[in-house]
């Protein structure tokens, strides 16, 4: 029983944090689907990433907040409808909603026939910018976890060195603790100028941060 009180009480005061969130009211307000899209909004606007015209990449996609961001970097007027001047491709394992004017694939990125899928749909146009808010079911185990959120980003990492244009920048979740370093490091190794960022809108709480590469090597 204690650990069902425990339990309850986890997400009651999980529940209390979210209702209260100023970002998730924020997110509300402005028509995102989650909070998270003022993670990449933080990145891109301290950084100027995103341009229009540009071809994003967005992995590890649904619910499609980033998407929804991105698409109205990518407008004329910054809307959420409407002309479109760029192009993006998202890619998720879950079902997304439809944003428009974003094509999207539903596939594991982990599996060598979704990646080629996706290579497909982009073409032979060079992204500018890859930005990926992937991360795998964690099991509590650290270093299996660990190992499944840097086998992601090593993928991110080999997509964009195959796809990426030589200035184009990636932008990767990753958490702080065992296997952060050797990403850093591969990031360090990859690109020219390397920053990690932790945006305002990721939650105290959480080890979650975010690696950005700028400018293939």
């Amino acid at each position: 029983m204690k650990v069902k009180t425990k339990s309850k009480k986890v997400n009651k005061s999980w529940l209390n944090d979210h209702v209260n969130d100023p970002y998730v009211k924020m997110a509300q307000k402005d028509g995102y689907r989650a909070r998270a899209a003022y993670k990449l909004k933080e990145i891109d606007e301290s950084l100027g990433l995103i341009k229009p015209g540009h071809l994003v990449v967005d992995l590890g996609s649904a619910p499609g907040a980033w998407s929804q961001y991105v698409r109205r970097r990518l407008s004329p007027e910054g809307a959420a409808v409407g002309e479109l001047n760029g192009t993006i491709v998202a890619l998720d394992i879950l079902p997304m909603e439809p944003v428009e004017g974003v094509v999207f694939l539903q596939g594991d990125f982990r599996e060598p026939e979704v990646l080629a899928k996706l290579r497909a749909t982009v073409g032979d146009r060079k992204a500018d910018v890859v930005v990926s808010d992937m991360a795998p079911n964690l099991s509590g185990i650290e270093s299996a976890d660990a190992a499944r959120i840097a086998h992601l980003v090593e993928l991110a990492v080999e997509f964009c060195q195959l796809q990426l244009k030589p200035e184009g920048a990636l932008v990767v979740k990753v958490f702080h603790g065992s296997g952060y370093s050797q990403l850093a490091k591969l990031f360090k190794e990859t690109f020219r100028v390397v920053k990690p960022v932790k945006p305002k809108a990721s939650r105290d709480k959480s080890s979650e941060t975010f690696l950005v590469g700028i400018g293939l090597k």
